[in-house]
């Protein structure tokens, strides 16, 4: 998936992950897609419930070995 900013938050657990995607969602315009990379394990359930609460889409999420990728369509 295509995204038009990448979040690199390798090593950082909760809630600095979610702080950092929020800060970068609210300089990005409506529709547009951010790409978060995470290693918390937590991030998965995270960003649903983040998502939930914030109005902005939860486009894709994947686990690519040790790794876990989010998508997130700016509301």
């Amino acid at each position: 998936m295509q995204a038009h900013k990448e979040l690199d938050t390798r090593g950082l657990n909760c809630p600095l992950p979610i702080l950092k995607a929020k800060k970068a969602l609210a300089d990005m315009a409506s529709g547009q897609i951010l790409k978060v990379v995470a290693t918390d394990p937590g991030s998965m359930r995270d960003f649903q419930a983040f998502a939930r609460q914030t109005g902005n889409e939860l486009v894709e999420q994947q686990s690519v070995d040790s790794e876990y990728i989010h998508f997130l369509r700016r509301r």
